[in-house]
């Protein structure tokens, strides 16, 4: 089994790379964020040409999650329960005895910001979901943009961004809880080449200077740590025509 995951940066502009994507690497579930897409707007027919299922759930111009499965999916989720928000950032489904969570944590802006407190706020409703998740579902893997760089391996200048948003302590630390609920970092979990990113800035010839952060991640419960064979960032998609300046990361887990 494969699952990827992928910030596509607005999937009206991607749904060709996306569908290439698709076609080429065969997935079996693919997670993207910021999709862009009032729902009346997504692309449900032209995905299921290409042999998928969608859940999504958007707003127009911003955010937007969706999960895009061979199989149906159920128990679908929207948003992290009893948190009050109207940015669409969390969708999960359930596939056989798999529980897929996709989500887009807010980027945060900068440490002085009200968007900085909103992603503190956030972080740690997440957090209390996902311990009552694994509860119910021991197979679950947590896929998405989490515009955290976990550690300073992951920050192409460390020095630069110190105390920064993406790699303040604060957001460390609350990725930390996450992994304290027993989930795994599948990419950690394998021998990779050093300055692995997922995230290149458009600006500056980032992605040719490999001026990048890995902040996109599949975090898997101990029952799919067991299983997992591989983690991998794609990063032949970066080298597109207009592409999203995130790169798709995907795992394969033995069935």
């Amino acid at each position: 089994m494969k699952l990827a995951t992928w910030n596509v940066n607005s999937l009206k502009v991607r749904l060709s790379q996306v569908i290439d994507w698709l076609n080429v690497n065969q997935p079996d579930i693919l997670c993207l964020q910021e999709t862009k897409s009032q729902n009346e707007n997504f692309p449900y027919n032209e995905i299921m040409a290409s042999g998928y299922q969608s859940v999504f759930t958007g707003q127009k111009t911003y955010n937007g999650v969706a999960i895009l499965s061979k199989t149906i999916g159920t128990e679908t989720v929207t948003k992290i329960p009893n948190f009050d928000d109207v940015q669409k950032r969390v969708i999960a489904s359930t596939f056989g005895d798999l529980r897929v969570i996709c989500i887009y944590v807010p980027n945060g802006d900068a440490v002085d910001s009200e968007k900085y407190g909103y992603k503190l706020r956030w972080l740690p409703a997440l957090n209390d979901w996902l311990r009552n998740e694994l509860v119910t579902y021991p197979k679950l893997a947590l896929l998405g943009d989490f515009n955290i760089a976990p550690d300073d391996r992951d920050v192409y200048d460390p020095e630069s961004w110190e105390g920064k948003v993406l790699c303040s302590q604060p957001e460390r630390d609350a990725f930390g809880r996450l992994l304290d609920l027993g989930l795994t970092d599948s990419f950690r979990m394998f021998d990779q080449p050093e300055k692995s990113y997922t995230w290149w800035d458009y600006r500056m010839m980032a992605f040719r200077r490999n001026r990048g952060m890995r902040i996109d991640h599949i975090l898997l419960s101990n029952e799919l740590s067991k299983i997992c064979l591989s983690c991998q960032v794609d990063k032949t998609t970066r080298k597109l025509e207009r592409p999203s300046d995130h790169a798709p990361v995907f795992v394969e887990i033995s069935d």
